[in-house]
């Protein structure tokens, strides 16, 4: 077997991580103290200590699940503590009113766990769901409905997680995002430009409007943005716990705002009600599952199974590109393996994964070398696959058949985002929640002071190709099929790097590229999570972000036959690494979103 890529990378990401300890530290709060409460965090991308870490897209969120740690609480504690504080200072890509996908390393156990927390279409649904007139109805309309609301999941994921494997209640973790919450947060110019990107649906909604647009404006940068309503709806979250929602007034509201979404009276627009009842909250449940796990270069990568499509699809692209030593090869060549291994694993995602609860999906099958190794032998190095490539039969492999119906991937808004969490005695979260749309459905619940999803519109609307069968059809209480990829890496039982991004199905492609980056290609975490990304979705062209598409390597691989679109921004990635001498590195973006927030609880620059 090859050398441990993972224990030669540790050693590159300690000496290459440089920065400033003073921003990676969560500053403390003195308890009255306002001015310090208030003040935001710095900012870096990258964090080496102990005692813990967190790495999210925001410091307010990534200092909230600090001061969880330096409480004594462990990483679950601090990974719902830092999602609620996003619920807050990032409210458009999730919140209470959304879902999402948590994976838990066990350091005592050394066991890898999940919970399934996303939401869940209406018990009366059914595949027409977004059908009218025998036509699939507009994908912009079905956004802002309350059609394309799901059952939420996150606050069930919270309280199942803590219960599962906390050391906090619910009670003690959502403090921080409370606080943080009603005395408000700094505006910066992501926030703004996200509030402008959905101010005309939010001026179509009364509740919407008041609270991200005050005083009918958008958000000045470095005005103070405060919450007081969903500072109310955490504190009965710590009274009350999920039971508000599933059981309690809270979700009544949410009911009632589904059903008749409060729309101004002099809106134009046609928004849709939802099917959304009492009986769909009480019956949500979380589902606690086994990962998926695949073996790469002598690792063990645990992700999530379907719901989601991320832990079966990037351990198939993973298996693919295994027969292949990527670090030997050009960029070009790293470049040409990476997207034409993205491609085909879409493909067979796009055939295969569903719900398991309505739909035989063959996990094992898709997580198999020897189902990877009949795919693997598709790729040339001197020609470029053309898509939609036709799947393959996990069941039945049969060595590179391209024989089939082939059928393009259905779209999936961009948004949503992850964060990763790990503690002094060696325990990891990686979690990735998400409302769907930047803006989610673009609802506010009255007086509750968060967003609804939109997430039942990651359902294909109609069969992407009448000649497949369609895994992803709209069904009573179930799940829409994700792209979330929150992923852990074990070596020998011990956690090497665990990450995830948004980026709706671009998620999968940025994880990839990461893992890819990091382990085979020799980048510190921060550099790999940095570097510019192409994403192939079994599409006729594969998306790239300036860094790349500016590059002379996009001339090479159009020369070999790929064609290419612009993408200004693709994921928003965070992770966190365990160094060989116990220190923990925490990494986030260098510029997407603004740049994302790392910290640690005791950075090795501040005396420890």
């Amino acid at each position: 077997m090859r050398r441990s890529a993972a224990r030669s990378l540790s050693l590159l990401a300690a000496g290459a991580a440089v920065v400033s300890m003073a921003a990676a530290a969560a500053p403390p709060t003195r308890p009255g103290n306002a001015a310090a409460e208030a003040r935001t965090p710095a900012k870096s991308p990258v964090a080496v200590g102990y005692g813990g870490a967190v790495a999210s897209v925001d410091p307010d969120a990534s200092a909230a699940g600090i001061e969880v740690l330096r409480r004594g609480g462990n990483a679950v504690d601090a990974a719902v503590a830092t999602a609620a504080a996003l619920g807050v200072t990032e409210p458009y890509s999730a919140g209470v009113g959304g879902g999402g996908y948590f994976v838990y390393y066990d350091a005592k156990q050394r066991t890898v766990r999940t919970i399934d927390g996303r939401e869940t279409a209406p018990l009366s649904a059914d595949k027409d769901l977004f059908v009218e007139d025998g036509k699939p109805i507009p994908f912009a309309e079905a956004v802002t409905s309350g059609l394309g609301v799901g059952t939420p999941g996150t606050p069930a994921t919270w309280d199942a997680a803590l219960d599962a494997w906390g050391s906090k209640s619910l009670d003690q973790v959502l403090g921080p995002a409370e606080r943080l919450a009603r005395d408000g947060f700094t505006v910066d110019e992501t926030f703004r430009k996200q509030t402008a990107d959905n101010e005309a649906r939010f001026r179509d909604f009364p509740a919407s409007s008041e609270l991200f647009l005050p005083g009918g404006q958008l958000p000045v940068v470095g005005s103070t943005f405060k919450n007081p309503d969903l500072a109310r709806t955490y504190a009965q979250l710590r009274e009350h716990g999920s039971d508000a929602v599933y059981e309690g007034q809270l979700g009544r509201d949410i009911v009632d705002t589904v059903r008749k979404p409060p729309v101004d009276p002099g809106a134009e627009r046609v928004v849709r009600p939802g099917d959304v009842r009492a009986d769909d909250l009480r019956s949500y449940a979380v589902k606690r599952q086994a990962p998926t796990r695949t073996s790469y270069r002598g690792l063990d990568v645990y992700g999530m199974a379907p719901s989601s499509s991320g832990g079966t699809t990037v351990a198939e692209a993973l298996n693919i590109l295994e027969k292949t030593d990527l670090s030997k090869l050009s960029d070009r060549d790293y470049l040409h393996r990476y997207i034409e291994a993205s491609r085909i694993a879409f493909a067979d995602r796009g055939r295969w994964v569903g719900d398991p609860a309505f739909e035989d999906v063959p996990v094992k099958g898709l997580l198999s070398q020897r189902f990877a190794d009949s795919r693997e032998c598709l790729i040339r190095d001197d020609a470029v696959l053309t898509s939609p490539v036709a799947p393959g039969d996990p069941r039945n492999p049969t060595a590179c058949d391209a024989g089939g119906g082939a059928a393009p991937t259905t779209y999936e808004g961009e948004n949503t985002t992850h964060l990763t969490a790990a503690d002094k005695w060696g325990n990891v979260v990686a979690y990735t929640l998400t409302i769907e749309q930047t803006g989610g459905s673009g609802i506010t619940v009255p007086g509750r002071g968060f967003l609804l999803n939109n997430e039942l519109t990651d359902f294909s609307f109609a069969p992407a190709s009448p000649e497949v069968h369609d895994p992803n059809l709209p069904g009573p209480g179930k799940r829409p099929r994700s792209s979330m990829s929150p992923t852990i890496v074990l070596e020998h039982g011990r956690p090497v790097v665990a990450l995830g991004s948004p980026g709706g199905s671009t998620i999968i492609t940025t994880v990839l590229q990461t893992l890819t980056g990091h382990l085979d290609r020799g980048l510190p975490l921060v550099e790999a999570i940095a570097a510019p990304r192409a994403s192939q979705r079994n599409a006729a062209t594969t998306e790239l972000e300036p860094g790349l598409w500016n590059s002379p390597l996009r001339a090479e691989l159009e020369a070999l036959g790929h064609v290419f679109k612009q993408n200004p921004e693709i994921g928003a990635a965070t992770g966190i690494q365990r160094l060989p001498d116990g220190r923990w590195l925490a990494a986030a973006e260098k510029v997407r979103r603004g740049g994302g927030s790392a910290m640690v609880v005791r950075p090795t620059g501040a005396g420890s």
